[in-house]
């Protein structure tokens, strides 16, 4: 149990030193800002959409290592997604972090390394910033997303 605790780690690092896909997307047609109050956390996601497909999706933004580690993450899991699928993750992906009895989907992929979060649940709130900010993006909300 603690080497694959430790690989979560590591996988959790890795996307916080060198997050994918971090940078403004100049040919965004959909963005949202998020923050997290408790923590400082705030980034901007810029997604593209066509045809109802995500093509390309970044952010940029400050954060802890667990909201940088999960907005990477995110950048990584929807690309080439549908919105509807994208939401569908986004509700398995909030049930992996917030919930004890929940079995990990098979579609979470890498999004799993962060299932450990749920033990630390204000933190919790660091893992989901970019999500809510992503569905924000999707449904047009020009409102900053707030943890709080």
């Amino acid at each position: 149990m603690n080497d694959l605790r430790d690989l979560y780690q590591d996988v959790i690092l890795d996307h916080y030193r060198r997050p994918r896909h971090r940078g403004a997307l100049v040919d965004a047609n959909r963005r949202a800002q998020g923050f997290n109050p408790l923590c400082g956390d705030q980034l901007t996601l810029y997604v593209r959409v066509k045809d109802g497909v995500i093509e390309e999706v970044s952010f940029e933004g400050s954060g802890c290592a667990i909201s940088t580690a999960s907005a990477s993450l995110l950048t990584e899991s929807i690309k080439g997604k549908t919105e509807r699928e994208a939401e569908a993750l986004f509700d398995r992906f909030r049930e992996l972090v917030t919930q004890d009895d929940v079995t990990p989907h098979p579609g979470l992929g890498k999004l799993e390394v962060l299932a450990g979060v749920r033990e630390f649940p204000v933190r919790v709130k660091c893992a989901t910033l970019a999500w809510h900010t992503l569905r924000a993006a999707l449904a047009g909300r020009h409102e900053p997303v707030s943890t709080e």
